[in-house]
């Protein structure tokens, strides 16, 4: 070490505001680094990425004598009967079967399970003994549950491409307005697809991490969750219910179909977007009011 090495002062301090972006990053790679690792992750994400494998074998069992898949042959998710014609409609029909049940269901276990699971492993004192606050230690919790949202949609579009593509011919999408688009731009709106059904998640998503801030045992708080998302989904088929319809979290979620058309119908993704915003705000806010007053003892 030389001379002038050795008598240069000392580096100046990194800012508070620096000092805390560090911390909400560290934090954030944490529980993403710990969520994607456990077992019941990596589990949820097979079963998801288990459903369009087993959507394209049955199509093409239940097709292999040149008949066409569809709601005249018994009925099933939007898209099956053009899943013989062309494999990249299995990514549109594995999103519609997944989306109403089994994709909210494996957000509901981990946003459930991101604040009760941590308390009842008794690791969420020692957590908030970091200097991190419990503002940026849920924030970072919210934002893992948001990129497992992404993750395990894209999961089922891959699934789903995939075998689409092993198991039926690819080319030129029809879209519902009838007119053609190049197998390139449907691979496009694919990918437009995966992004709207996972926004269209983020709502649910606060909601299981509210819940999540009400109790100390994991297993009730995904129970919880679950349980409020079958109640949801079975009012939003009531027809006696039909003027609250537009205010449940799931109304809209199969408006993601609309990026099929040609042009393309914004009007339905974007009351989708906004319900969403609001259902995160009000439970986003609901479970920062919660978990900031929270007597953690465990």
């Amino acid at each position: 070490m030389s001379q002038a090495e050795l008598t240069a002062p000392p580096a100046p301090p990194a800012p508070p505001a620096a000092r805390r972006a560090l911390w909400t990053l560290g934090i954030l790679r944490s529980e993403l680094t710990t969520m994607l690792r456990r077992w019941r992750t990596l589990a949820l994400l097979g079963v998801l990425a288990a459903v369009p494998v087993l959507i394209g074998i049955a199509l093409r069992i239940g097709t292999g004598d040149g008949s066409q898949a569809g709601p005249g042959g018994g009925g099933g998710p939007a898209f099956l009967s053009q899943v013989t014609d062309n494999g990249l409609f299995l990514v549109f029909a594995a999103l519609s079967a997944t989306l109403p049940v089994f994709l909210p269901m494996a957000v509901g276990v981990i946003a459930g399970d991101s604040v009760a699971g941590e308390a009842s492993g008794g690791t969420l004192r020692y957590l908030l003994v970091a200097p991190a606050g419990r503002t940026r230690l849920l924030l970072a919790k919210y934002a893992s549950v948001l990129v497992f949202c992404l993750v395990a949609t894209l999961v089922v579009v891959a699934s789903a491409l995939a075998a689409g593509a092993l198991l039926f011919p690819v080319g030129e999408v029809t879209t519902i307005s009838g007119t053609r688009i190049g197998f390139g731009e449907g691979l496009l709106r694919a990918g437009l697809i995966a992004v709207a059904v996972a926004v269209s998640l983020v709502g649910f998503a606060a909601l299981g991490l509210f819940v999540s801030t009400l109790t100390n045992s994991g297993i009730a708080a995904m129970a919880a969750t679950v349980g409020v998302l079958i109640t949801v989904q079975i009012l939003d088929t009531m027809p006696q219910l039909h003027g609250m319809h537009p205010y449940l979290f799931p109304h809209y979620w199969l408006s993601f179909t609309d990026l099929l058309r040609d042009p393309v119908y914004w009007d339905e993704m974007a009351r989708n977007l906004g319900l969403q915003a609001v259902y995160a705000a009000v439970f986003g806010s609901a479970a920062w009011a919660r978990f900031t007053t929270r007597d953690v003892t465990v």
